[in-house]
């Protein structure tokens, strides 16, 4: 039961089970996470697939992000069960009608085919490594090379035709892995809230435009940390790709609701009792609103003016930074605002998460900065910036 959310009050017609929420602040960031994953591979694709020039300063960046942060994404469904270590019992003994069964294999697929792709981009680095390097270290990167030490022409154009044919199988694998997460949510016909058959394009569309965002933020801020220049062409390309998709994923949004009060179906009348009462603020005001509307025309205003330097970055930085809250927010408000309405479309319930316990604020916080720790560590053993070479780093020279 401590493990358990109890709602604090509800109203109208709710059924006694209704009176706890089972599903947590913690299924709130599993769906995050794995939209950042998406998002940040995505990025990565649009360099080594499409062959867009402006996103290599961030494409070895974002891959490996998309690879510290898919290592975290079962570890909100992990402390959220209570025997965790009966997850292995979904993989030993599948039930293929379960979504969430289903996840494990997905997610297995496509961790290995992220590892596999990281470790072709950072073989030249990892072989470097275990022939230049000392310590500890050394010997690891030995392991990690698996006995490839060739660095030749031959074996580099080897190991780039299999970076090519791995992101291409990543990109729909990536969509794939996180547009189930919405199937999970639209096909539960018991939520009214949440069956639609939109709500996977919707959770696919704020995948991109979360992990791109992320992206933008630590790219500036790296850049800054590490005192080189951040490029206009990618941040500007970065700003495209981020207007873009923040454009669909609204329209889709809008299209969501209108048809939800279009169909007008049972239950709709607790449906726009939620709207015009409790969501309003979470919402209207701060997801549309101040999330999604006002970095959407702070995007148009510089694109359209045509903003350089520091104006252009500082616009895109903060447009990033409030896209990351609304999505975060459109989590919270599509799995907690979901079980806020009862399943007898009578009443709703209110929401009071915990601050400590396993799955209480803190816990889900430590696992959304987890990713970021991971990524730093990551980056002490491999340079993921296309100016700077691991040779120059092992040498202590400065990269230029």
């Amino acid at each position: 039961m401590d493990a358990l959310h109890h709602a604090s009050a509800f109203s109208g017609y709710v059924y006694p089970n209704e009176t706890i929420i089972p599903w947590s602040v913690l299924i709130v960031v599993y769906p995050y996470l794995t939209g950042l994953v998406a998002g940040s591979f995505t990025v990565s694709s649009l360099y080594h697939v499409f062959g867009m020039q402006q996103f290599k300063p961030v494409a070895r960046f974002s891959m490996l992000l998309a690879l510290c942060l898919m290592v975290c994404v079962p570890m909100p469904l992990l402390l959220h069960l209570g025997h965790p270590e009966r997850a292995f019992n979904a993989m030993i003994t599948p039930h293929l009608t379960s979504a969430f069964a289903i996840f494990g294999y997905a997610a297995s697929f496509y961790t290995i085919l992220l590892m596999l792709e990281n470790w072709f981009v950072y073989r030249p680095q990892i072989v470097q490594i275990a022939t230049e390097g000392k310590g500890p270290l050394k010997w690891v990167c030995r392991v990690a090379s698996l006995g490839s030490n060739d660095l030749s022409e031959y074996a580099m154009n080897y190991d780039h035709k299999w970076i090519y044919a791995l992101a291409v199988i990543g990109i729909p694998a990536a969509l794939g892995l996180h547009g189930y997460v919405g199937f999970v949510f639209g096909s539960l016909k018991s939520r009214e809230w949440w069956s639609s058959d939109l709500m996977p394009p919707v959770f696919l569309l704020s995948a991109v435009i979360s992990g791109t965002a992320l992206v933008i933020l630590l790219y500036v801020l790296t850049s800054l940390a590490r005192k080189v220049a951040i490029e206009e062409p990618c941040v500007k390309g970065l700003a495209y790709t981020l207007w873009g998709f923040l454009m669909f994923a609204l329209i889709l949004e809008g299209l969501e609701i209108a048809s939800m009060l279009y169909r007008s179906r049972e239950g709709i009348d607790v449906i726009v009792t939620f709207l015009t009462g409790p969501l309003v603020v979470p919402f209207f005001i701060l997801q549309i609103g101040l999330g999604s509307v006002v970095p959407l025309l702070t995007l148009t205003y510089v694109i359209v003016r045509g903003s350089k330097g520091r104006a252009l970055t500082a616009a895109v930085f903060v447009s990033a930074a409030l896209v990351l809250c609304a999505v975060l927010l459109m989590r919270w408000n599509v799995v907690i605002g979901g079980q806020e309405i009862a399943k007898t479309g009578k009443g709703l319930v209110s929401y009071e998460p915990e601050v400590f316990g396993r799955e209480g604020l803190i816990a889900a916080g430590s696992v959304l900065f987890l990713p970021l720790i991971l990524m730093f560590v990551a980056t002490r053993i491999v340079s993921p910036w296309a100016e700077e070479t691991r040779a120059a780093v092992l040498r202590g020279r400065t990269p230029a």
